[in-house]
């Protein structure tokens, strides 16, 4: 028997975001731009349960600076191949990134960058696990399914966080898309 899903929503500096679980076991976190989107359907304001709560503090502690590393519990569905690269994502210090290559290096793939940067692309948890550290081999911010905008945010916001500056050259191509 499958065990529900349950959501909750979080007011965040990126947008709004529903966090859902299965289980006590984070299975997304998904950014909402249409009010009118079904994952808006059933996200509980506040009082989402125990579990669903403290994920939302955690990701509070984060937007805060407070926060640097997630632990918890998760339950993501993918290829054998896709849960290596997620699990990879996830030792990506704060602050720091990395490109796809070396990131396909790194799950044992060397030249697989496109394909590590499909899983990337898959990764239903965003900023929980990290793909926002991933950028292109030349430097640039590369892609992210939360646009441009908003991962430039979170590099950024990391960096902040850590006493750095983030790249001129990342705040011209976040504008030009």
């Amino acid at each position: 028997m499958k065990s529900s899903v349950t959501r909750a929503r979080l007011a965040s500096p990126i947008g709004e975001l529903v966090v859902e679980a299965e289980a006590d076991r984070l299975r997304g976190l998904h950014v909402v731009d249409d009010p009118s989107d079904p994952l808006l359907i059933g996200a509980e304001l506040g009082g989402a349960g125990a579990f669903l709560d403290d994920v939302r503090a955690r990701l509070n502690d984060y937007f805060e600076g407070r926060r640097r590393r997630f632990d918890l519990p998760m339950a993501q569905d993918g290829t054998a191949f896709q849960r290596r690269v997620w699990a990879e994502l996830s030792k990506i210090p704060y602050g720091e990134t990395i490109s796809y290559g070396e990131l396909a290096a790194r799950v044992g793939a060397p030249g697989a960058s496109r394909a590590v940067g499909s899983a990337n692309g898959r990764n239903r948890i965003a900023v929980v696990i990290p793909c926002h550290r991933v950028i292109a081999s030349g430097g640039g911010l590369g892609g992210y399914g939360g646009g441009l905008g908003r991962k430039l945010w979170l590099l950024g916001h990391e960096a902040r966080v850590l006493g750095r500056e983030t790249p001129a050259r990342w705040e011209r191509e976040s504008v030009r898309t």
